[in-house]
Formats: structure tokens, C-alpha cells, sequence
């Protein structure tokens, strides 16, 4: 495994050519953007290859979207600010900076200064010379408070690599390599940004996916977006996950395996009551009656209406036609121009 690396050691490892989007969402950074933009350039301004610096602002209302368009206006096109129209959370607008990325290899991270830029070039040096897919950040010395941010990852990761199978020790962390071409094929909406190597596992082998050692800071301007509560939006979202990576090719498996088993609680019931009915007792005033009915009525739902429901919300996405996000129209730019070359 790789060495933790320290701010002094950082260096830009050999890589195969490759043109790097970084992606970043904000939001209420505004006291972050100036040391964020100059600690990328710092970064990066040696890099020997084409990058961009993509940084969604999340519907922020404290600034951050004039101090973006400022740094872009002084750092050059390279650094291209997109704006969402409102605040979509935190999925919603990675995917608008995956969507506007033109790299071959993206690279995401958080804008509060707690994920280091400088690990940038040795994680996509991991990615682009193991010839991988993706390669996720593994924060060993996280440098945040113990029970609203430690305690619930730990119980966040546990969850995930127990229903997911794979086998990574920090997937909160933001700080993560992609082959463009494979992130690309996977959408993301709800909350599911905490799930990319598993929705990734949908159209890609684990066997191409590897985890390094990176660097984290204690938060030292703003306020953090996370709390205590998050833990219970992982559970929700860990169903669907569970649904799409075990189900997603058979969803009526799914259903009609749930829909089956409450059907023949029901059926029973139904049995038992019509033994009794046949032996002369009267089954008309029983409770029991009823639920028998409901359980029967809930099997036929889950055979037909969940199927259906999932079903038209996979087309509903994957068709392209509506985005999880809105944002405002940026320039065109052709496909060589905007990039930072060394000087």
C-alpha cells in the first residue's frame, strides 16, 4: 500500500499523456475560493499534461458565485465556474461538473481545504499507470470531529462495504480518480455520490478499482454541510443501492420474490380461514379475515406496481432527457482551447 504522502513530498509521478478535469462542488465557501484556486495552481501549475479546474457553485448565497467568476477572470479559462440555479445537494452538482468535464481522467474533490490538492498527481498516477478505473482517496488520519463526523463514517462504511461487497475503507472521501469513459456511463441523483464505486461496480470489474492512502486538514474557514443525520440518508440510499447492483438486470426477482412471500402469508390465512369456514365456524367478523385479504392484495402490488415503478424510473434518467440539475449556460469552448499549459 502506499505511503501517506506529506505536503513536502508531493510530487508529479510519471503518467501516460492524459488531458485531467478537476471537480469540485461549493457551496457557502466563499472564504475558501481564493485558497482553493491558488492551492490547485500551486498543485498543478508544473503539471506536465492539460487540466481544467471545474467548480460547480451549489446555488451558494454568501458570495461564492462572484468569487469564482473572479478567479476565472484572473486565472484564466481553464478555471470555468458553473453556476446551479438553486441549491440541488451535493450528487446533483458533481454530476453537473462530470457532465462539463472534457478530461479523460476527472479527479473529485471537496472545496473546503480539508482534501489536499496536492495528492492530485499521484492518484491519477495510480489510475492512468495500473490502468484502473477508478481510485479512491483513504483518509488514514482524518482530521475532524469524533462523534458528528468519525463515528457516523464508520458506521456509513461498515454499512456500505457489507451490502455493497466492496472492499474500501473510506468511501466518504471526495477525493477520487475516474477514467472519464466508464464515470461517464454511470448518472447520479439523490444522494448517491457516497455510492460512485458501487454504481461504478455496475459497468466496471472491483478488480479495476484500487484505494490509496491522502492527505486531510482540519476545516479552517466555513462550516461543514454534514451532521449526525446523514448516517440515516445512507441507509435509505444503501436500499437502491443494494436494488440496482444485485437486481438492476432481473428487478423482477425483486418483487416477485417479496410480492410472492407476502402473497402466500396471505394465501394461508385464506386457507386456514376457508378450513374453518368448511368445519362451521363463522369467519365473517375475524380480524383475520382481512389481513389474509391485504396480504394477498399487498403480493399482487409488489408483482406488478414495484416493478413498473422502478422500472420507469430507471428509463425516466438513463434516457437522457431530464437532468437531476439546472444550471446556467456556459460559453462553448472547442476542444483545445480553455486548458492550463505549462508555462
Amino acid at each position: 500500500m502506499t505511503a501517506v504522502l506529506t505536503p513536502d513530498t508531493h510530487q508529479h509521478p510519471a503518467a501516460a499523456p492524459h488531458r485531467l478535469s478537476v471537480v469540485v462542488p461549493m457551496y457557502n465557501e466563499v472564504d475558501n475560493v481564493e485558497p482553493f484556486v491558488t492551492a490547485v495552481h500551486n498543485a498543478l501549475d508544473s503539471y506536465p499534461y492539460e487540466w481544467e479546474l471545474i467548480i460547480v457553485n451549489d446555488g451558494s448565497r454568501d458570495g461564492t458565485r462572484e468569487a469564482l467568476d473572479e478567479q476565472a477572470r484572473l486565472r484564466g479559462p481553464h478555471v470555468r465556474p458553473v453556476h446551479l440555479w438553486r441549491n440541488f445537494r451535493q450528487t446533483a452538482a458533481m454530476q453537473a461538473g462530470i457532465d462539463a468535464a472534457r478530461g479523460d481522467v476527472i479527479v473529485t474533490l471537496d472545496g473546503d481545504l480539508q482534501n489536499d490538492p496536492k495528492d492530485i498527481p499521484a492518484i491519477v498516477a495510480k489510475l492512468v499507470n495500473e490502468d484502473l478505473d477508478l481510485v479512491a482517496g483513504w483518509r488514514q488520519n482524518r482530521q475532524d470531529g469524533l462523534w458528528l463526523r468519525k463515528v457516523p463514517s464508520r458506521i456509513a462504511n461498515r454499512l456500505i462495504r457489507k451490502i455493497t461487497g466492496l472492499e474500501f475503507q473510506d468511501l466518504g472521501c471526495s477525493l477520487k480518480a475516474y477514467r472519464a469513459s466508464v464515470l461517464k456511463r454511470v448518472r447520479l441523483y439523490g444522494e448517491m455520490h457516497r455510492f460512485i464505486p458501487a454504481w461504478m461496480a455496475t459497468v466496471t470489474s472491483p478488480a479495476r478499482m484500487a484505494e490509496m492512502p491522502v492527505s486531510h486538514h482540519a476545516r479552517t474557514r466555513g462550516e461543514s454541510k454534514y451532521g449526525i443525520s446523514r448516517t440515516l440518508r445512507v441507509v435509505l440510499d444503501l436500499l437502491a443501492v443494494n436494488f440496482f447492483l444485485r437486481f438492476a438486470g432481473r428487478p423482477g426477482h425483486f418483487f416477485g420474490g417479496v410480492g410472492l412471500g407476502v402473497g402466500l402469508i396471505g394465501g394461508l390465512i385464506l386457507t386456514y380461514l376457508a378450513g374453518l369456514k368448511l368445519l362451521g365456524y363463522s369467519i365473517g367478523g375475524r380480524p383475520l379475515l382481512w389481513l389474509g385479504f391485504f396480504f394477498v392484495l399487498g403480493g399482487l402490488q409488489f408483482l406488478t406496481t414495484g416493478v413498473l415503478a422502478e422500472l420507469l424510473i430507471r428509463i425516466y434518467y438513463d434516457r437522457g432527457e431530464v437532468s437531476p440539475y439546472h444550471t446556467t449556460a456556459a460559453p462553448e469552448q472547442a476542444p483545445d482551447e480553455g486548458w492550463h499549459h505549462q508555462a
